[in-house]
């Protein structure tokens, strides 16, 4: 059973960020759902896409101005953090501290897409700079 479902909640209408999240959650339910023998890659692969997704994030609101992206990117930065760490000591034996991490992140990442994301694909519309314009790595 999926830890998060992709959903209408969780689409802001903006073709890049709306498929960056359904990656996020495609990828977080893949770590859910492997074995203990492959948590740690599919960790890994989770890790990569949420650097390369928090990093286009990142840009558009550098290049727009964004008022609050530092708060915003914080906020990446902190859950970039934790999972790096999480998955170190998962690696070190410490699995179900992997798990919890995996069963926490989708209320977290709930929140910040109605509030934080939310935010940033409006406020970019509006200043005629939405994310389509500029390049997405997906």
């Amino acid at each position: 059973m999926p830890v998060i479902e992709w959903s209408e909640a969780l689409q802001l209408g903006d073709a890049a960020t709306d498929a960056n999240h359904a990656e996020f959650c495609a990828l977080l339910n893949t770590v859910a759902d492997a074995s203990d023998a492959d948590f740690i890659a599919a960790l890994d692969a989770f890790i990569a896409h949420t650097e390369v997704h928090f990093g286009e994030e990142n840009t558009w609101m550098d290049a727009a101005e964004f008022p609050p992206r530092h708060c915003h990117r914080g906020e990446h930065d902190n859950v970039l953090a934790l999972c790096r760490e999480v998955r170190k000591r998962a690696a070190a034996g410490e699995m179900e501290l992997g798990r919890r991490l995996v069963a926490e992140l989708p209320e977290w990442f709930a929140q910040h897409v109605d509030v934080m994301d939310r935010m940033m694909t409006t406020y970019l519309a509006q200043m005629g700079n939405p994310m389509g314009t500029i390049e997405h790595a997906g």
